[in-house]
């Protein structure tokens, strides 16, 4: 499905991006698309919103569900649109982001090559990759690959990015006796391509893209991708799905350690979330978790296939998505629906002594999955690994803030803007590694001079995050950009210096 050419608006987002980069080293900006995604009663004529959309970027059709127009509507036709009985939300339109870290393992800990030396190798079996797209002419999948759509408004669903082909690698890549093997190994693959070269996509993009693989028939559809705030319009896509036979699988998100913060599509009910797990099966240090986890998977340091032909590992929820997704690719194929197939795989998970929060039913065991072997209970006492908060990774906001707005500001600074390059990534990545500390200094001293005055500081970047979500200029979007970007570097050295003193004075009083 074609989109419309890029609006002045969406020219505008993008050439802020790119001056903000320019402007600050690592930054990068939100590139939020201007749209408005209006959900439609069932029954109700698309011609509701369309013929109050100053564009038309597109229209999905959710059947029963109802139908969503996503365009640009100017603020009295929203405000029209919001009154009007045939329309069930009114949203504005945002970005979801691929769901890896560039951080450098196998497929033999859930007992796929138990399954595949018993024959079962998920022939059959459609699994429909909803990323960046594949490479066609990868070695490792050419045998196995179907049919595709391109949703991202590039002709295509050629992967121009990796994170896709890496994600399908994982999920069935071909045993033929080179590179890697899958955990389904002759399943058809079809690569949906939702998201664009820099690993980013509409909200309504990845909608139609589920809503295809929906309309195709297909069997699984594998979404290494998320944000920290939903969208009815995609919601309205997976219980689509659901409802048409497709079992939607979904990473949990990357912002762990913490608590209660998987990412959207994975927290919807009609979706199955799946944190990742390292080689000793401890829950990922980075995997976001929460109640709405139904099971783990391996998604630390995984190898698989990769762009131009090639391989590498990488290391994220997305990682972990796939070998669920390829377990009921094979599940499926032997006849299972998508209800059967999920709650068989969380039937026969392998329990690793974590609490539900942190593995769901447990870590994946294919074999177990397929009637081969009996799934490991757990021997020891039972950790929550992520327990104890965190706030979605964002510690010293969550500290001085609490939740509320303020943490949802910076989570949406991080998600949209940080996380759109590798340095950004990069500079997250350090963040994350040296700010728990500095949180629990704050909350143990929540009168401190530094707390407060870190506080302040990150009250200012919420404020400017706020507007930088608001803003249709790109000139001012990079200049939030970069102001945000350096005081969010203030914040954490002055919470850095005073958390050094404080520790300091506590030591030297225990020796007093």
């Amino acid at each position: 499905m074609p989109s419309e050419s890029p609006t002045r608006r969406t020219v505008l987002r993008t050439a802020a991006a790119g001056a903000a980069a320019t402007g600050f080293a690592g930054t990068a900006l939100a590139e939020p698309t201007g749209r408005t995604l209006v959900g439609l009663q069932p029954g109700s004529d698309a011609s509701v919103a369309t013929t109050q959309a100053e564009s038309v970027h597109r229209e999905l059709d959710f059947g029963d569900i109802g139908r969503v127009v996503a365009g640009t509507f100017s603020d009295n036709a929203i405000s029209a649109l919001q009154n009007n009985p045939n329309v069930r939300y009114v949203e504005k339109e945002g970005r979801m982001h691929a769901l890896a870290q560039d951080v450098p393992y196998g497929i033999d800990i859930v007992e796929a090559d138990v399954a595949h030396d018993n024959g079962e190798t998920g022939a059959g079996a459609d699994i429909a990759i909803v990323d960046t797209g594949i490479d066609q002419d990868h070695p490792d999948l050419q045998a196995n690959l179907g049919n595709g759509a391109d949703f991202t408004g590039t002709g295509s669903w050629d992967d121009d990015n990796g994170h896709g082909t890496h994600c399908a690698g994982i999920a069935n890549a071909d045993d033929n006796t080179e590179g890697v093997v899958g955990v389904s190994t002759e399943a058809t693959l079809h690569g949906v391509k939702v998201l664009g070269s820099g690993g980013g996509g509409n909200f309504s993009d990845i909608a139609a893209g589920v809503e295809w693989v929906a309309n195709q028939g297909y069997d699984v559809a594998s979404l290494s991708l998320g944000g920290s705030t939903g969208s009815s319009a995609l919601q309205d896509a997976c219980q689509y799905a659901t409802n048409n036979g497709v079992l939607v699988v979904a990473a949990a998100g990357n912002d762990g350690e913490c608590s209660n913060c998987v990412s959207y599509p994975a927290a919807y009910d009609t979706v199955m979330a799946v944190s990742a797990t390292d080689e000793n099966d401890e829950i990922a240090s980075f995997s976001s978790t929460g109640p709405e986890i139904d099971i783990a998977a391996p998604g630390a340091g995984v190898y698989s296939t990769y762009n131009n032909g090639g391989y590498t590992s990488l290391d994220g929820t997305s990682m972990a998505c796939p070998h669920v997704a390829g377990a009921a690719g094979q599940l499926m194929a032997n006849g299972h629906s998508n209800a059967d197939a999920r709650q068989q795989l969380q039937n026969t998970a392998d329990d690793i002594c974590r609490c539900p929060e942190d593995m769901g039913a447990g870590r994946l065991n294919v074999a177990a999955a397929l009637g081969l072997q009996s799934p490991s209970n757990c021997n020891g006492t039972v950790n929550c690994q992520n327990d104890g908060g965190g706030g979605g990774g964002c510690f010293i906001t969550t500290a001085t803030a609490g939740e509320g707005p303020t943490l949802d500001s910076l989570r949406r600074f991080r998600d949209e803007s940080m996380a759109a390059t590798p340095v950004g990534r990069g500079m997250v990545g350090l963040y994350y590694r040296i700010s728990p500390p500095i949180a629990d200094t704050l909350e143990r001293h929540p009168e401190s001079l530094t707390t407060r005055a870190t506080r302040k500081i990150v009250d200012v970047c919420a404020s400017l995050s706020d507007r930088q979500d608001e803003t249709d200029s790109a000139v001012e979007s990079a200049s939030l950009g970069v102001s945000l970007t350096a005081l969010y570097m203030v914040g954490i050295t002055v919470g850095a210096g005073g958390h050094l003193g404080i520790r300091t004075r506590e030591l030297l009083d225990r020796t007093a």
